[in-house]
């Protein structure tokens, strides 16, 4: 049995095809024909003998299930197609090429700047374009092959998402500078000391549902005042006498946007730390960029 035979040229034009859902988009970005697109997606999908995409009449295109995973294998094969041309012209000294790495936002103000700082001084022709955004957002960009890489929390990961734990955090409380709490010499607290006080919850998906377990787990219930998405928002409203806060990142100063301080108080509950992890679309071979991107968080994210 003859293997299949195609050109990097087809894989290249599906790709762009695949990635705009229209023909036209894709050869106006590739500077070629509408018709050379078609043709040799059409003349791939003869080889193949699959239908990659199915066309709609003045609607554009759609992937079909084969199409959709075979998009995915071609963004893997484009990027170490690349490496290999990069690492030849390099001669194998130095990484080249581009690196897109997803980072929770939440996440990204307290150890991306530094990690940046290390990789860049380590690889300074590696550019890393970052993408930073929610957990779900984060999913999804790894699975079209937007991101190679995500830094985010370790929660609700699917089975085709593979991750290495890079570090943990643990939930503690924040409270305004003037609360009773606040002036306890210990800085500490148990979550029923806070059972009738009203909250200003982080309302980002997942997040949520995760500190407003904290507090269920322990059997208070939350009393919630005000929902921010924004971390600094939610830092401001505490430290105004708004309500308290659980948070995990924690940032090296007690002031805030506002001017007033939020005090932060350890749990002396046995609550559980979110893990922090490096996350990547299981079963795909990792370009050396990313490989070194993932190295480093592992040794120097904690630190």
């Amino acid at each position: 049995m003859n293997e299949p035979s195609f050109t990097l040229v087809q894989l290249r034009y599906f790709e762009a095809a695949a990635r705009h859902l229209s023909m036209t988009a894709a050869s106006k970005e590739l500077v070629v024909s509408q018709s050379a697109v078609s043709t040799a997606i059409a003349q791939l999908e003869k080889e193949m003998g699959v239908q990659f995409l199915l066309r709609h009449h003045a609607r554009g295109l759609s992937l079909t299930t084969a199409g959709e995973a075979f998009y995915k294998r071609v963004l893997n094969f484009l990027a170490h197609g690349a490496e290999l041309v990069e690492t030849a012209r390099q001669s194998g000294t130095e990484l080249v090429g581009t690196l897109t790495v997803g980072c929770f936002a939440t996440l990204a103000p307290f150890r991306l700047p530094s990690l940046l700082a290390r990789f860049e001084a380590r690889h300074p022709q590696v550019h890393v374009s970052l993408r930073e955004g929610e957990h779900q957002a984060l999913k999804t960009a790894l699975r079209s092959g937007g991101t190679e890489l995500a830094l985010l929390y370790g929660y609700d990961l699917d089975d085709d998402i593979d991750r290495q734990v890079v570090g943990s955090v643990a939930p503690y409380a924040l409270v305004p500078e003037d609360h009773r709490l606040a002036r306890r010499k210990s800085r500490k607290v148990s979550l029923l000391e806070l059972a009738e006080e009203p909250m200003v919850l982080l309302d980002l998906p997942h997040s949520r549902e995760y500190l407003q377990s904290v507090l269920r787990d322990v059997g208070v219930e939350p009393r919630i005042r005000h929902r921010s998405t924004g971390y600094e928002t939610v830092r401001s409203l505490v430290a105004s006498g708004h309500g308290f806060a659980l948070l995990n990142q924690r940032p090296p100063d007690d002031t805030t946007y506002s001017g007033a301080k939020a005090v932060p108080l350890t749990l002396t509950d046995a609550v559980p730390a979110l893990e922090i992890v490096v996350a990547s679309m299981r079963g795909a071979r990792l370009t050396r960029r990313a490989q070194e991107f993932r190295e480093l968080c592992r040794t120097h994210y904690t630190r």
